[in-house]
């Protein structure tokens, strides 16, 4: 263990992953900043509350397609170690086809969809008019938004992490740019801040097509148009893996959804310092994702080489790095927790209750890493069914707690998400140690 720490060519390739993904990362929340204040700064509150009921719709469907890179990730990882050209190709292409079928049913199927989840919805009339407005626009951008799912998966699979990082910053810069010139500029409102993401959305598709391309030709892999036609080769692994990611979503889903209603239940004054608490645990998310790419992406080609050598000194340098920065951030909430709240909010009253469950969050960090460390581990291993197990598993485990301290109130709920987030890392690190002491997790190493 020393002497990979030792290595200071292991610790390139781990930030090399790793730290464009961060810095990528942080483009996200300047995104959602920019919409907020270009909306907000309009004659009536229901264009924001549009935008923000529209936009989460809009995020939520496309997270939980996520899996089309995660996936991607880790089998091209694979085939990079094992040094298959043509499964390096194969793997593209069948992303790419996931994502146009997945985005095209999305298109045909919009209006259905809204109207079900519109029906759930306790949103005013206003902003539900504008929601609406605000989806059945941004969901023309779904196949190229998940075009860029499977092109961000493709390239960190073939350890690549600048061309994702450019993607992603170059995308959200046009987004924030159109943002400005079709809301203050054109004057067309929470229609305007829609148009933005979906041409935002098909010029990083563009983008992301050429990184590929020239990828593609500096790699000698073999041409697309042969590859076309080997598009069903081996796609059922890519779909159960697909599958088991998929339903792993819904469960992180379902805690965070069932937070966020929990604490609308306990008053205003509550969901507000929860919305404020929930950016130190976005904050934690920015960090942590850097490093759970590079683990994908590293494990997966030491998975794929059979190099089990290889695959420890990753396992090694990713993890120290991770605990470093997690340290870092306990340090951060402690000390100034309270100060970061009062930047969020100015609110005397969300500040008196963000603080009072200040302590849950930091905890945070420490508890966290291990969850998205070990997701990054068993991508990398295309293990989808013990992620779906795992998380299934924490799952009922969160719910568990909560009704266990529901007399709490609050504290139940961060008790829970704290507990949820330590079975994730728990169980996957139970189920990885024994894996690797039966020699299963590489079997032919």
């Amino acid at each position: 263990m020393l002497a990979a720490l030792k290595d200071k060519s292991l610790h390139y390739q781990v930030f090399a992953l790793a730290l464009p993904m961060v810095l990528s990362n942080i483009t996200v929340p300047l995104l959602g900043l920019v919409d907020a204040a270009v909306i907000g700064h309009l004659d009536q509150s229901w264009y924001l509350g549009g935008v923000a009921v529209g936009g989460t719709m809009i995020n939520v469907t496309f997270w939980l397609l996520g899996f089309l890179r995660m996936a991607t990730t880790g089998i091209t990882a694979q085939a990079q170690g094992s040094a298959d050209k043509d499964a390096q190709a194969v793997i593209f292409v069948q992303g790419m086809a996931l994502a146009w079928l997945f985005g095209v049913a999305l298109v045909v199927l919009h209006q259905p969809v809204s109207q079900v989840i519109f029906h759930f919805s306790s949103a005013g009339s206003e902003v539900k008019l504008y929601a609406a407005q605000y989806f059945s626009i941004r969901i023309w951008g779904a196949p190229a938004a998940l075009a860029n799912f499977v092109i961000m998966g493709w390239l960190l699979g073939m350890q690549n992490a600048k061309l994702p990082m450019w993607l992603l910053i170059v995308t959200n810069v046009v987004n924030i740019a159109l943002d400005l010139l079709f809301v203050l500029g054109f004057g067309w409102k929470v229609q305007g801040a829609a148009a933005a993401s979906v041409i935002a959305d098909y010029s990083g598709m563009i983008l992301g097509l050429w990184f590929v391309a020239q990828q593609w030709l500096q790699l000698g892999l073999p041409p697309l148009k042969q590859k076309l036609a080997s598009v069903r080769h081996g796609m059922g692994r890519l779909l159960k893996l697909n599958r088991d990611i998929f339903l792993r979503s819904l469960c992180l889903q379902a805690t965070f959804t069932f937070m966020t209603f929990q604490g609308a239940h306990l008053g205003d004054n509550v969901v507000a310092a929860n919305a404020v608490l929930m950016s130190f645990l976005m904050l934690v998310s920015y960090a942590m994702d850097g490093f759970a790419y590079a683990m994908e992406a590293l494990v997966g080609k030491a998975v794929g080489a059979r190099n089990k050598g290889q695959l420890e000194r990753y396992l090694v340098g990713t993890t120290f790095w991770s605990l470093l920065i997690s340290l870092v951030l306990t340090a951060i909430f402690v000390l100034f927790g309270t100060q970061i709240i009062g930047v969020i909010s100015d609110i005397p009253a969300v500040q008196q209750q963000a603080d009072q469950y200040l302590p849950w969050l930091t905890a945070v960090p420490l508890v966290a890493m291990w969850c998205f460390l070990l997701d990054g581990v068993f991508i990398g291993a295309t293990r989808g069914r013990d992620m779906r197990n795992s998380m299934f598993l924490a799952t009922c485990g969160f719910f568990a707690i909560w009704w266990a301290m529901s007399s709490y109130g609050n504290h139940a709920l961060w008790a829970a998400m704290i507990g949820f987030m330590a079975l994730r890392g728990g169980i996957l690190a139970v189920r990885f140690i024994s894996l690797w002491r039966k020699n299963i997790f590489l079997p032919h190493a």
